[in-house]
């Protein structure tokens, strides 16, 4: 019994140690790519980006289920956005709310008979409209496939233009986002197939017209804890996974697609569960089978501001379905492991995401269990007790704490010193007792899918009108 408590103390040490040092190498990657970017953004004038006639058209495909207290604000944003060439398709998703009639009485649809092509696997679409007022919106009602990538698949089959962005329903983009997020693409077309902007939480931020009028750190600390999550998974994580074209996550509430190769693969895999890194993966297997050169970038500065959960039992709900959603894509893509066709995503990204991602939460939990058990028999070593706490826990902290400094040291998002230091002081938070209760949450996810729950589970939100309720 002391044994086994003592190795897999010292797994568990190691464990972390991997873990955080992994991270560390990120940080300072995502740093040097950073400073790379600042220095090409200062001489990035958008405006030739919009002008110029080389600037492909976009179709923005929005999902919307039961969005009734976004969708208004949300289409209205979408519909200002700084680009020339714009098409806005909305996927009502078989909703049991006002979301299509808000549509209808906002926008003034009307039904239109019109080619649809069904080439992406989606339920059956029961009706087309177009508005009166904008001619570029289409609005596609459906039945519900229960899930979002089925829904988007209804929009690709209608989508007209060269590239797809998907776009949240419960998301406001900045009015630049565009030209920005397709800069890469123009200085690169032949060889990017797609790039992803940056998702930041909107909580506690204030909307006007469908714009960020302030933007200001959430008062719930739930929330807060999710702002620095997302500060390190994309200024971080993403920078540096881009940074050697390992990329394997385009946040589902905002990227730019090739719409040629989406079809290519079929588009979106109807049944998935996480089916943003379920088609980033595809995407590279695909482009790897034939041997084409390619890159799927990350651009920090094109903002998303997208709502967060706010609370617990909505957050373990979308906690559960991500780990659902990373296994039901590790599972079936097995087989490019260490394959030297697959190259980088194979050898690294993929066993990263196996060790780090999908198994942590056995790991973590497992460990900690027998931590417990070492000190109730009195064999925990005071000398490995304080080294766990400084390579589990202070080193991760310092982690947390370089992505909040990253950001105030780039983007400067959060302009209130009071808010710069609050998100400072919840990095100690963040890694106890936050990070324990995502691993059950996780283990939670495995254990539903296991069984066959594939649900999504739902989430309770306050919507883009509770942003906008804010400032009144």
């Amino acid at each position: 019994m002391r044994l086994f408590l003592e190795f897999s103390n010292l797994a568990l040490f190691y464990y972390y140690l991997c873990c955080n040092t992994a991270y560390l190498i990120m940080l300072m990657a995502a740093l040097h790519t950073s400073i790379k970017h600042q220095y090409r953004i200062k001489g990035l004038e958008t405006s030739w980006i919009k002008l110029s006639p080389l600037t492909p058209p976009i179709t923005i495909l929005m999902p919307a289920r039961n969005e009734e207290k976004s969708i208004s604000i949300a289409v209205k944003n979408l519909l200002t956005l700084d680009y020339s060439e714009l098409e806005l398709i909305v996927i009502n998703d078989g909703s049991s709310d006002r979301t299509l009639e808000l549509l209808r009485q906002e926008f003034r649809l009307r039904p239109v008979k019109a080619v649809y092509v069904a080439e992406a696997l989606s339920a059956p679409v029961r009706q087309l409209y177009r508005s009166d007022v904008v001619p570029n919106l289409l609005v596609i009602d459906k039945d519900s496939g229960g899930s979002k990538a089925d829904a988007v698949n209804a929009g690709l089959n209608a989508a007209t233009s060269p590239y797809i962005c998907v776009i949240d329903a419960d998301s406001v983009l900045e009015r630049d986002a565009l030209l920005r997020i397709m800069a890469p693409v123009l200085a690169d077309p032949g060889r990017v197939i797609a790039v992803g902007g940056i998702v930041r939480v909107l909580n506690g931020s204030e909307l006007e017209g469908g714009r960020m009028r302030r933007v200001r750190l959430p008062r719930k600390s739930i929330e807060v804890l999710q702002v620095i999550e997302y500060l390190r998974a994309f200024l971080i994580g993403r920078e540096a996974w881009a940074g050697k074209n390992m990329l394997l996550i385009i946040s589902g509430a905002f990227g730019v697609f090739r719409t040629d190769l989406v079809r290519a693969i079929g588009g979106y895999r109807s049944h998935a569960i996480g089916e943003d890194i379920d088609l980033v993966t595809r995407l590279h297997r695909y482009m790897r089978d034939k041997g084409e050169k390619y890159e799927i970038r990350f651009v920090p500065d094109p903002v998303c501001w997208t709502e967060a959960p706010s609370d617990l039992v909505s957050l373990r709900s979308q906690r559960s379905r991500w780990q659902k959603g990373l296994l039901d894509v590790l599972w079936p893509q097995r087989d490019m492991l260490f394959r030297p066709r697959y190259g980088r995503i194979g050898c690294f990204a993929l066993p990263y995401l196996w060790i780090f991602e999908l198994f942590a939460p056995i790991i973590e939990v497992a460990g900690i269990l027998t931590i417990i058990l070492a000190a109730c028999a009195g064999m925990l070593s005071h000398e490995f007790f304080l080294q766990f706490l400084l390579f589990g826990y202070a080193f991760a902290t310092v982690i947390s704490i370089g992505s909040v400094l990253l950001e105030e040291l780039t983007y400067k998002r959060y302009n209130d010193w009071q808010d710069v230091i609050r998100l400072v002081s919840y990095c100690f938070l963040e890694h106890f007792p936050y990070r324990q209760l995502q691993m059950l949450w996780r283990l939670q996810g495995m254990w539903q899918y296991l069984r066959g729950d594939i649900a999504w589970g739902v989430l309770q939100r306050g919507g883009l009108q509770a942003a906008v309720a804010q400032q009144e």
